[in-house]
């Protein structure tokens, strides 16, 4: 065999394992990503009804001058219980608005709190509902939250969205790399089979979508339970981490480093808060102010043991961000610590946007409906590659043992058959969810080879 023809042969036997794969994806992780990209769809366009549906709890139609927060922190105490402890306070943030008095229940789940909304001005209860993460929200995203994380399963839920999360760049990547090596050269007529216009379409969406696919599916690795911690890992290591103010009152240096994805285990179950003054609440607010908290959107934070220090926290994730954090001694109320936004590392910034963005909240109405858009033409890229493959489905092909990853792999010279095996092990150890799934793709491709080789020995 010529040097030429070797190549090409080598090529041919890489475009045929990169096919099979593929279709493996699409045809088994294609459900996962579809159920992903449809409830996170959901996800992103429920802010404006969640507003709507618990506008009572939200907004308030009294008018007047605001009481002081630790009288507000008091009627919220006077609602729930003396002894029940706080675990933030967000203030109002514009006339109108109720203020959010989050107390620990430890009949709920990981990261949720009982939300009492407060009349700033009469004091009265608007609301009492379950308020989820750092994002806050409410009963009716919170559900759809943990359904397009977990399915609501918990943890081992959350192997389906990682599962999808660490195919859908292979499947967006390995689609492009065969749309340029197998399209015509040459625009000629063809007749247009049911086939071929799902073909077109599936291709056309994969096309405009590929950077949108890709941002899905690099945040999404972010939060996933095993992937996410080797990459949190690689940010540490190479010193990428967002920083976080210092809380301990005993004299340290340096900041320590936040989790950007706080909002989804920000508070432990049956966790409890030191008791504290109501009057410290008005008092830590004033000090943040006046170190430069400005943001209308606050979070503030009691200590969560005697020899660490308040935390006031900007909250408002759209553009411009805000996200600046003050430390504050409560005994002295004294500033001890402070980071701000615009100090962060490039690669801290552009995490905090890429969480804000893939929650749609990072440029508002746009981010959302582009959001959605990118989601539902993804539900029809899965739904054009089962119906491309429902309509073109012979028999025949089962018995072909280069229809398999086994196949092509052997078709492969002694050097690239290792590459592919050293690359698939390098991935399988940075993404366990996606080597474990790739350990059953070729368990199945192998029942599949020996079948069909079986079947052309006998015939």
């Amino acid at each position: 065999m010529s040097v030429n023809q070797s190549q090409l042969a080598c090529r041919g036997a890489l475009l045929t394992l990169l096919r099979r794969l593929h279709f493996y994806i699409g045809l088994f992780i294609g459900p996962f990503i579809f159920v992903a990209a449809l409830t996170g769809t959901l996800y992103v366009l429920t802010p404006q009804i969640e507003n709507a549906l618990y506008h009572e709890a939200l907004r308030t139609k009294d008018t007047g001058a605001n009481q002081s927060l630790s009288q507000q922190i008091a009627a919220a105490r006077k609602y729930t219980g003396e002894d029940a402890s706080i675990f933030a306070v967000r203030p109002a943030p514009q006339p109108g608005d109720t203020t959010r008095v989050q107390f620990v229940d430890p009949e709920l789940g990981e990261s949720e709190s009982r939300a009492i909304f407060v009349s700033p001005s009469t004091l009265a209860i608007q609301g009492d509902l379950t308020v989820y993460g750092t994002s806050g929200v409410l009963p009716l995203r919170t559900w759809i939250d943990q359904f397009h994380r977990e399915l609501l399963l918990g943890d081992t839920g959350r192997l389906y969205s990682e599962l999808a999360a660490s195919w859908l760049w292979v499947a967006t990547l390995g689609g492009v790399v065969l749309w340029l090596t197998s399209r015509p050269k040459r625009m000629r007529k063809v007749r247009q089979t049911p086939q071929r216009k799902a073909r077109h379409w599936h291709i056309t969406l994969g096309a405009a979508l590929l950077l949108g696919l890709l941002f899905f599916s690099a945040t999404g690795l972010t939060w996933s339970q095993w992937a996410g911690v080797n990459i949190d890992k690689m940010r540490s290591a190479l010193g990428w981490m967002t920083p976080q103010v210092n809380t301990a009152l005993v004299a340290q240096t340096g900041h320590q480093h936040h989790d950007p994805h706080a909002e989804h285990h920000a508070m432990m179950p049956g966790m409890t808060m030191p008791q504290t003054d109501d009057s410290t609440w008005d008092n830590v607010l004033t000090a943040a102010r006046g170190a430069g908290i400005e943001s209308t959107k606050i979070e503030i934070r009691p200590a969560r043991s005697a020899d660490k220090a308040w935390t006031v926290t900007e909250i408002d994730r759209a553009w411009p961000t805000h996200v600046d954090t003050a430390a504050v001694d409560p005994t002295t109320f004294r500033v001890i610590d402070r980071t701000w936004f615009a100090d962060f590392p490039l690669v801290a910034k552009l995490t905090r946007w890429g969480i804000d963005a893939h929650m749609g909240v990072l440029f508002g109405l746009v981010n959302q409906l582009l959001l959605a858009t990118f989601g539902l033409g993804l539900c029809a890229m899965v739904v054009l590659g089962y119906r491309m493959w429902w309509l073109k489905r012979p028999a025949a092909s089962a018995s072909n043992p280069a229809q398999t990853l086994c196949g092509a792999w052997l078709a492969l010279p002694g050097t690239w058959r290792a590459g592919v095996v050293i690359i698939a092990l390098l991935f399988g150890y940075c993404l366990p969810v996606m080597g474990a799934s790739l350990l059953l793709f070729i368990t199945v491709d192998v029942v599949r080879w020996r079948k069909s080789a079986l079947r052309l020995q006998i015939s």
